[in-house]
């Protein structure tokens, strides 16, 4: 069982799952923009579906990935009891290849050695339609100071500078670093220092 297989087989059912029943608040706002419509999505890890299952919702065709087999399993059990239909894929975003193209790519919270968060902006880059929107939100460095938010390895979380080089060949919308007040489930509550970064290919 992997690390994020245990944290999400520990997470409470009845409370939501470990980042809650919600969607990621920077999703919600970047969705009720005036000038945004998504057709189909793809969720980059997507842990236990909250992400991937609110853009469902919202009629998109959703395809999301994982490294986690029990979040994904989870994840298939709370979009069936919602009524959507999600395909979700469980591999390795280090080595896993995205099909297609999408009108929206979401990456939330993906911290682990700075090769695969690379290769995995890259792709999601690569992967966007014609007037399709990356959304991207992590823990930036200065969090590493802070304890109980994220994880403690500076080389884990994130800069704003790397994320818009990542970016560069697509138009930014919104580009910010700075402190939030996180009310995601039990493995996001407090004040944390996050990166947000919004852009749209033309």
């Amino acid at each position: 069982m992997t690390k994020w297989d245990a944290k999400y087989a520990a997470a409470d059912r009845e409370g939501g799952g470990l980042f809650g029943a919600g969607p990621n608040e920077y999703l919600r706002l970047t969705c009720a923009r005036r000038d945004f419509a998504a057709a189909s999505a793809l969720m980059l890890a997507d842990g236990d579906g909250r992400n991937g299952r609110f853009l469902a919702g919202r009629g998109a065709a959703v395809t999301a990935v994982d490294l986690s087999a029990v979040g994904t399993e989870r994840a298939r059990e709370w979009d069936r009891a919602a009524g959507v239909d999600v395909t979700r894929i469980h591999a390795d975003l280090a080595s896993w290849q995205p099909e297609g193209s999408f009108d929206l790519v979401g990456l939330f919270y993906l911290h682990c050695e700075p090769v695969v968060r690379d290769a995995a902006l890259a792709r999601a880059c690569a992967c966007l339609a014609p007037g399709g929107w990356l959304v991207v939100e992590g823990f930036a460095k200065a969090q590493a100071a802070r304890p109980g938010l994220g994880p403690p390895v500076p080389d884990n979380l994130y800069d704003l500078p790397s994320i818009r080089t990542a970016a560069e060949g697509l138009t930014l919308v919104e580009a910010l670093e700075g402190d939030v007040r996180l009310d995601e489930g039990q493995g996001h509550r407090g004040l944390a220092a996050v990166v947000r970064l919004t852009a749209r290919r033309f």
